[in-house]
């Protein structure tokens, strides 16, 4: 999965399960669960930007939340309802609103 979408490995490639166009980091594709863009910064659009955050998945895909995480410089991670509830407390801005 990447930001909601379903992947397909070809060969060494990572493709879209829908389209096969080839997955590229940052491609503008919005996530297909929630269907949001981005953020300016490349962050997941249904997230927006978190503080002290190193990454961090939203986990949307076809098992709703399953495989959200956070990771924070320190190397600590944490996921699933663990991440939801750091993302509840801290989404910043009015396009981010709890879910």
């Amino acid at each position: 999965m990447y930001r909601g979408h379903k992947l397909v490995r070809i060969g060494t490639e990572w493709r879209y399960a829908d389209t096969l166009d080839l997955v590229v980091w940052g491609d503008g594709r919005p996530c297909g669960f929630c269907g949001k863009h981005s953020t300016p910064e490349d962050h997941d659009g249904c997230l927006g930007t978190l503080p002290g955050v190193m990454n961090a998945c939203c986990g949307h895909g076809p098992d709703g939340h399953e495989g959200a995480y956070v990771q924070f410089p320190d190397g600590v991670c944490i996921r699933d309802e663990a991440a939801m509830a750091f993302f509840n407390e801290f989404r910043k801005g009015p396009d981010y609103a709890k879910r």
